[in-house]
């Protein structure tokens, strides 16, 4: 597959081969499916907690005797069908991580790097470089090349100047080439390679 290799200002300055090996699987949203689902698990904290019954603070004492009141038995004031009582089964502190294969991990980035390019939404250019860190000049450059929500992914090292400028426009991330995955890749609409990402991820993924 061949995509032209623009600047940011908007010029063809040459063309590129894309892998079909990276670039041109089979689309599966199966695999993708999986992907974001193990992405969001690991993020999510897990930290919700409701007390026990050993943990809610209050007397030990019974409410009132065994027999006689015509009231149901009741040995605790902390039991859950009183107000402020314990909750059964109420969520606890844990972890929502769960496994997925490197094989079924690797397989997914290559699926969503050819969707992408499958639905003409992958766009190659020569570097991400910026001259100064001001945003101005480069929001004018994506507006002109007409991005709204874009993922640029640079090779290993970034550059500053263009991480700077590109953090205060909205819906737009800067990733290197080893941060690249399924789920930021997705989440917008555009995605943008350098040169050098094109190959780093060809190097990672074939």
């Amino acid at each position: 597959m061949k995509l032209p290799v623009k600047n940011l200002a908007n010029e063809a300055v040459g063309e590129i081969e894309l892998d079909d090996a990276v670039f041109g699987v089979p689309v599966r949203q199966d695999l993708i499916f999986r992907a974001v689902n193990w992405q969001l698990a690991k993020r999510r904290s897990g930290n919700h907690k409701t007390k026990g019954i050993s943990e809610i603070s209050g007397t030990t004492k019974k409410p009132y005797k065994q027999k006689g009141t015509g009231n149901a038995r009741q040995g605790s004031l902390r039991s859950p069908q009183f107000r402020g009582g314990a909750r059964i089964f109420g969520p606890v502190v844990r972890s929502h991580e769960h496994d997925l294969t490197k094989k079924v991990k690797k397989l997914a980035l290559k699926t969503a790097l050819s969707a992408k390019a499958a639905a003409g939404q992958l766009v190659v250019i020569e570097t991400a470089a910026a001259d100064t860190h001001k945003t101005k000049a480069l929001a004018g450059s994506f507006k002109a090349m007409g991005f709204d929500s874009l993922l640029v992914i640079d090779g290993a090292e970034l550059n500053e100047n263009f991480v700077r400028a590109a953090r205060n426009i909205p819906l737009v991330d800067v990733l290197p080439s080893q941060g690249a995955n399924v789920y930021d890749i997705i989440r917008r609409d555009t995605l943008v390679l350098t040169k050098s990402a094109v190959s780093d991820l060809e190097a990672r993924l074939k």
